[in-house]
């Protein structure tokens, strides 16, 4: 049977095998394999019992073990390593037994009560490349870890593997004494630089909104000058409070320079320092401390971020282009309002959403004319419209109306900001308003090529007008920006792969998303089902057709008489695509799904 027909199914595989395995056996045989028999009966398999894992291969100096959660693989590892490290005490270093583990999550082909494939493979490789008694995992693992455990794992780069044709980026557990793997730096003509986030001197901690408000501010403002590459906000923020050498920072995120600093606010008095690294040397490069009054910090802002420039790029753009910066909100109450709603924006718990609606709604009350807080709140009304209008008209929308209305007010307010257009851009493209939407993307990516956020948006616009081949480009730019990227990067990018063909690739991205929870993502496994059908893989499709429809049937806010067809015809009108092709593409796969597309 072939290996498309065959069972396949998307699992945690977990890889580990003995560090000088043949040094051990040569210099105590008989001693050596009693210590791997007590190792695997004592520690191994209870662990594998009690994280609900299986051993699909065991070798000489190794295995292999598959799990349901990359949460339970993960947790395993580390318990495996922390129980090796504490039994190290009373053996001899020559004669100690150390761990090396790899971690992915990955499609497999099940052939008895064997798995093949590369999501066998990358772990395999993740493993050989490890540090002696650490755990490795890749990007698609890391992204299933979010808050789920206690754990932290440093960011080591894009790794090319033997046999694997794609980069893999990696992340290794952070454990004492282990060295880390470092990432080939970023290929670039144009200075890299990292913001680090400001260190809060202030007494209150709750004030940290505000420190990052304020690099993410500095951040803002240098991607707007082209001679720098930008290394994104959550890729940099992952440093907080590590104390890393900025050298090892900079070939962490491929950073020729780093910008570190704190800010001290006090009253109406606002204290921060800034500096300037170069990365490699970890020479200071500029200095600088300001001690002013809160309403001019926008003003340090822009004062950092020019003599940053100046220092890295030896020019700046022409005054006209420094000139054209947004508009600065009016008053410091609004700004501060933002800056807590901005921090919460990507929070889904429950009730948080609402909280982050009143604090942008609380900014625009104390000024009026703050663009930023529109745009905030226009994302926000659109998130409410995503999670509980599924099926609702964007007519009698009220939160779609709502997020229209607020971009083109924040428009009028501040045409001279970049994220501005990227979102009246984006609310225009929801309402399939092709046109109005391409003129303001293509202007907001002029404006600031450097913004990671920008070049996604971009992209998947140009999926949705039937240009996927141009979005590939400016995909490859907000990786390659923003190393760290979040997973719904990933959602952009499988539409592109979709429309382009590339179904098995699609389908790895969509699995990643919606792992562990399926019917929380209709739409994700509806172009999943859809990759599926036309893969041929007719039982994973129909599968997920299945949870598509179920999904969309508990959460249906439309005609109450409506059945699975209303269904598809809704997540076809809701991908955007203009062009009929691309629409007899999705229909196609969905209809091998067994959905009546």
């Amino acid at each position: 049977m072939g290996a498309d027909h065959a069972e396949r199914r998307l699992v945690a595989i977990l890889a580990a095998d003995i560090v000088g395995y043949s040094r051990l056996i040569e210099a105590d045989e008989a001693g050596t394999l009693a210590a791997m028999s007590a190792l695997r009966s004592e520690v191994i398999d209870p662990l594998l019992a009690e994280y609900h894992g299986r051993i699909v291969k065991l070798m000489g100096d190794g295995i292999v073990a598959e799990f349901g959660s990359v949460v339970e693989a993960v947790g395993c590892a580390a318990a495996v390593q922390q129980q090796l490290a504490n039994r190290k005490e009373n053996v001899p270093d020559e004669r100690r037994i150390v761990l090396r583990i790899g971690i992915n999550l990955g499609d497999v082909v099940v052939e008895g009560d064997d798995l093949l494939g590369d999501g066998v493979n990358v772990a395999a490789r993740l493993e050989q490349l490890c540090p002696p008694g650490s755990v490795l995992i890749s990007g698609t693992a890391h992204e299933h870890l979010s808050g789920k455990l206690d754990i932290r794992f440093d960011f080591t780069g894009e790794q090319h593997l033997k046999n694997i044709a794609r980069p893999v980026k990696t992340y290794q557990m952070e454990v004492a004494g282990s060295p880390p793997v470092f990432p080939p730096p970023i290929r670039s003509d144009k200075p890299s630089i990292a913001v680090l986030p400001f260190e809060n001197m202030s007494r209150d901690p709750e004030q940290v909104y505000f420190s990052d408000g304020i690099t993410e501010d500095v951040l803002t403002e240098l991607s707007r000058f082209g001679e720098l590459t930008v290394i994104a906000r959550n890729s940099s923020f992952a440093f907080r409070e590590q104390r890393t050498d900025l050298r090892e920072i900079g070939r962490k995120l491929g950073a020729g320079y780093v910008v570190e600093g704190s800010v001290r606010r006090a009253g109406d008095r606002v204290r921060i320092t800034a500096q300037l690294v170069e990365a490699e040397s970890g020479t200071h490069v500029w200095t600088e401390r300001y001690d002013r009054a809160l309403e001019d910090v926008f003003a340090v802002q822009e004062e950092i971020s020019q003599n940053i420039v100046a220092a890295v790029a030896q020019r700046v753009r022409d005054d006209r282009e420094v000139a054209a910066r947004r508009r600065q909100p009016e008053d410091m109450r609004a700004y501060d309002l933002f800056l807590q709603g901005h921090r919460l924006s990507d929070d889904f718990t429950p009730g948080t959403q609402d909280r982050v609606l009143s604090l942008f709604e609380r900014a625009i009350q104390i000024d009026p004319t703050f663009a930023r807080a529109y745009t905030g709140l226009a994302y926000a009304h659109l998130n409410r419209a995503v999670d509980h209008g599924i099926g609702a008209s964007r007519e009698t929308d009220e939160n779609r109306i709502r997020a229209l209305r607020l971009a083109e007010q924040a428009l009028a307010l501040d045409p001279n900001d970049p994220r501005v257009h990227c979102t009246l851009g984006f609310m225009c493209l929801t309402w399939r308003d092709f046109d109005r939407a391409e003129r303001h993307l293509d202007l907001a990516r002029s404006m600031n090529p450097n913004d990671a956020m920008i070049q996604i948006i971009w992209a998947w616009m140009q999926g949705a007008l039937g240009r996927p081949e141009r979005a590939l480009p400016a995909i490859q730019i907000a990786f390659r920006i923003n190393p760290r990227h979040p997973s719904w990067y990933n959602y952009y990018l499988s539409h592109i792969l979709f429309q382009l063909g590339r179904y098995s690739e699609a389908a790895v991205l969509l699995e990643q998303r919606t792992f562990d929870s399926p019917s929380r993502h209709p739409r994700d496994m509806a172009w999943r089902a859809a990759c599926y059908g036309h893969l041929g893989r007719v039982e994973e499709a129909r599968r997920c057709g299945e949870i598509f429809a179920q999904a969309v049937r508990d959460l249906w806010q439309g005609d109450p008489s409506a059945g699975t067809k209303e269904y598809v015809d809704w997540v076809v009108d809701v991908s955007y695509l203009r062009e009929p092709n691309d629409v007899k593409r999705l229909r196609a796969g969905l209809r091998l799904a067994g959905l009546p597309a």
